[in-house]
């Protein structure tokens, strides 16, 4: 049976009562649920809090998935629509990653290395986060959640050309914010 033909089956078993159909769909798209609250709200414990209440949304607003849609883009539009109306509600109030604890394998890198590694991915969750919201949605779709551009246009409701544009100035701002002396020096020959 194909994906979306179980997943759609899943749904209507879902809606007949049967919560086990609706715990395989948060089972299967749980990492991805949790993935997208992560780098949208750039905390774990947030990201937890998230993807509960994403997944008890889309629970009481199963009737509304159009089968004929995979059901991957509906969650990840529900996913979406609520991060950034948690994002809204405490505008400008960052989170820290303090409390983030990133895992090394047993045969990795020495200590500075994993130190050096460390900052780095801080340094970047930090870029993103510094990002106007609608940018950093399009950016954690594409990278993170690995989206086409044609279905981050469903999730979001915007043009491919929009997606394809905010994805264009998103890296241009990471990039920016990643090696400010490239930019002092462009700025400086200017």
């Amino acid at each position: 049976m194909e994906q979306q033909e179980e997943e759609t089956a899943w749904v209507e078993q879902a809606l007949a009562g049967d919560q086990q159909a609706y715990g395989r769909l948060v089972e299967r798209y749980s990492g991805a649920v949790f993935n997208l609250a992560y780098r949208m709200l750039g905390s774990a414990q947030d990201a937890e809090d998230a993807a509960q209440e994403i997944f008890l949304k889309a629970y009481l607003r199963l009737e509304s998935y159009d089968r004929q849609r995979k059901f991957s883009t509906w969650l990840l539009t529900v996913a979406s629509n609520y991060c950034i109306d948690r994002i809204r509600r405490r505008r400008f109030a960052w989170v820290t990653l303090d409390d983030v604890a990133f895992s090394l394998p047993s045969a990795g890198p020495g200590p500075e290395r994993s130190a050096l590694e460390r900052e780095q991915r801080e340094a970047v969750q930090l870029a993103i986060q510094a990002l106007p919201e609608n940018y950093r949605l399009v950016t954690v779709l594409r990278y993170w959640n690995d989206l086409s551009y044609n279905e981050i246009a469903e999730v979001t409701g915007l043009s491919e050309a929009t997606v394809k544009t905010r994805l264009h100035r998103a890296r241009k701002m990471l990039a920016e914010q990643l090696d400010p002396a490239a930019v002092a020096a462009e700025t400086s020959t200017s």
